[in-house]
């Protein structure tokens, strides 16, 4: 997938494209039919289904052009299986469903995948910050204040600073859940309910349709929990987990593009024979990589407050526009999170560091002034230096970063 006003698009890879979303689909589709036959509501045809073999090479430009004949395109999927489907699993297909539970549930499966990918993305980068502070813990540099020189610091410290906002990701990320959503038509499970009930007699069929829903969320991969129709938690805290991610990088970006101006000249980003040019000034080596991943720090905070807004006005049981404005929001989201991850990771790895800049730099300024207060305070001499606790408040950073590390993957 590409976009030619998204420039980097392409590093996203197929994560939450039509195709991947009507894959997503169909799976759900495939899963919730092996578990109704699985329990013994449904043909015994469909235990091993996988609808996906039903699919044609134009079915999903085909199915985007006719969902807005019903504002989603779940309807004309559901069609389409039954249709070329045997009559013995036709008939069974997305019983007990409706659309939202399969449309939902697939961006859940797309969102878990994008979170597998940033996670290896933040790991890396974790690991990369990690040898970065180690290597440049007494680094001096003059720290900056409101754009102004503050006081001395290392570009350790600085590294540390980084380091602990993707941290802080990574856990954001790691207690992300991404639930299926099964409701049915007006999320009391009524359909699902009722089919176990008139099919086996039981005692309690709430229990036994419980059973089919955790069946097919042991298919997908994904946890369980009560239907969330509009209850929206789990898409806006997806996209407040995309946005930590983001928050991090742009802070990380914004001190690049500042500390690679010419007349600073204390970091440069990764050279390759194109990356940088200018159309009309060939001298230029433009900052293209913190430039982009600021560009998506500044537009996803809007992209999540439009979820948060949907979740806000998702009214009755199924909103009337709230639910259909998150689909591609968060897919947008999700999508540009991932490139700037990307972006971010090849940033760090290639970032260039120039120490003789840094302490001519500091070197210029009387950056003292208040180490002399607190002598006069005290009445003695001034420290030989001061880099206050750098040393341990880098420590603790690269504790933090090793627990990360080494924490189990799901």
């Amino acid at each position: 997938m590409t976009n030619l006003l998204w420039p980097g698009d392409h590093r996203a890879g197929e994560h939450m494209t039509d195709q991947a979303l009507l894959r997503a689909m169909v799976a759900v589709e495939s899963a919730w039919l092996r578990a109704l036959s699985a329990a013994g509501l449904a043909s015994s045809d469909g235990a091993d289904a996988d609808l996906w073999q039903l699919m044609g090479e134009r079915d999903c430009e085909q199915l985007a052009l006719t969902a807005e004949d019903g504002a989603n395109p779940v309807i004309g999927l559901v069609a389409l299986l039954r249709e070329r489907s045997v009559p013995a699993i036709g008939r069974w297909i997305h019983r007990g469903l409706t659309s939202q539970d399969v449309l939902d549930t697939a961006l859940m499966l797309g969102v878990r995948g994008v979170v597998n990918e940033l996670s290896a993305q933040l790991r890396e980068q974790v690991s990369t910050l990690s040898t970065l502070a180690a290597t440049h813990r007494a680094t001096p540099m003059v720290a900056r204040t409101l754009t102004q020189h503050a006081a001395p610091t290392t570009f350790g410290a600085k590294v540390a600073g980084w380091l602990n906002g993707i941290v802080d990701a990574c856990e954001r990320l790691g207690a992300l859940q991404t639930p299926v959503q099964i409701g049915g038509a007006a999320g009391t499970r009524s359909a699902i309910t009722e089919l176990v009930t008139l099919t086996t007699g039981a005692a309690d069929p709430a229990e036994l349709s419980d059973g089919v829903i955790e069946s097919t969320a042991t298919l997908l991969g994904l946890p369980t929990r009560a239907p969330w129709q509009t209850t929206r938690t789990p898409v806006t805290a997806a996209a407040d987990a995309f946005v930590t991610c983001t928050d991090c990088w742009g802070r990380i970006s914004t001190d690049v593009v500042t500390l690679a101006r010419p007349e600073i000249a204390e970091l440069s980003e990764p050279v390759t024979a194109t990356r940088g040019g200018s159309s009309s000034m060939p001298h230029k080596r433009n900052p293209v990589l913190s430039i982009l991943i600021r560009r998506a720090a500044i537009s996803a905070p809007q992209l999540a407050a439009t979820l948060h807004t949907a979740a806000a006005l998702a009214n009755d049981e199924r909103p009337d526009g709230a639910w259909h404005a998150e689909w591609d929001t968060l897919r947008t989201l999700a999508r540009r999170t991932l490139v700037a991850g990307s972006q971010c990771g090849e940033l760090l790895a290639g970032l260039r560091v120039h120490p003789d800049m840094m302490a001519e730099n500091l070197s210029r300024s009387d950056v003292l002034g208040e180490q002399r207060v607190i002598a006069d305070l005290v009445g003695t001499t001034p420290s030989e230096t001061y880099f206050g606790a750098v040393d341990r408040l880098i420590d603790e950073s690269l504790e933090r970063a090793q627990r990360v590390l080494h924490a189990p993957r799901e």
